[in-house]
């Protein structure tokens, strides 16, 4: 067998590109990685890069929704068919991947938030693609919405407050217990994701009778 048939293909430029930006997003953060070093760890040229992607909030949203834990299309798949499995057994399931999810993306967005005019030229360029960190809330009390219409959520539950509790308590274990010593949650993740949807469920559940 020739030597070129032992080498493994390599990933085109998109994957490669992608790969580099999620490495160095989170090593340094979004705001201080730029398109040049993405494309120099990608061993491609900006002008590669640019052919993929309109820039750095376009492959941010990109790293998001195809290198961490894939939250939206979990919960959007719930609100399409309501009633399937246990509404706890569904919460559990999107918590545990939400709090992965703000695991891995808090690194890398966190450094937007050191500089004012970076927040907000991100958030600018997120609106324009129709992302933002609003999305996991309002995907979440969408599929409330669609359990409560099907009589699995009391009908005087509010779907958004709920779906902001859940979703708050995963930014919240995020980055939290990083100060302490052990730097780690008192609860695994497991454990986080059953009793987090549980206790709120106990405030959505109708009343038997």
């Amino acid at each position: 067998m020739s030597a070129a048939a032992d080498t493994p293909a390599r990933p085109p430029a998109r994957t490669r590109i992608l790969d580099a930006a999620h490495e160095l997003m989170l090593g340094v953060g979004m705001a201080r990685t730029t398109t040049k070093e993405i494309a120099r760890a990608a061993d491609c040229s900006e002008a590669a890069l640019y052919k993929h992607f309109t820039g750095k909030e376009d492959l941010f949203v990109a790293v998001l929704a195809e290198r961490l834990p894939r939250l939206g299309p979990l919960m959007a798949e719930l609100a399409r068919e309501p009633g399937v499995g246990s509404v706890e057994d569904n919460l559990t399931g999107i918590v545990r991947t939400a709090a992965l999810f703000y695991e891995q993306s808090f690194p890398i967005a966190a450094s937007l938030y050191a500089e004012t005019h970076l927040k907000r030229r991100h958030e600018s360029a997120l609106r324009e693609v129709g992302a933002g960190p609003h999305l996991p809330i309002d995907g979440l009390a969408a599929y409330l919405l669609a359990e409560q219409r099907g009589g699995r959520v009391r009908a005087d539950a509010d779907p958004y407050t709920a779906a902001a509790l859940l979703m708050g308590a995963c930014c919240q274990r995020a980055f939290a217990y990083d100060a302490t010593e052990s730097g780690a949650s008192p609860q695994s993740l497991d454990t986080f994701a059953r009793t987090a949807a549980r206790t709120v469920l106990t405030g959505l559940a109708p009343t038997p009778g």
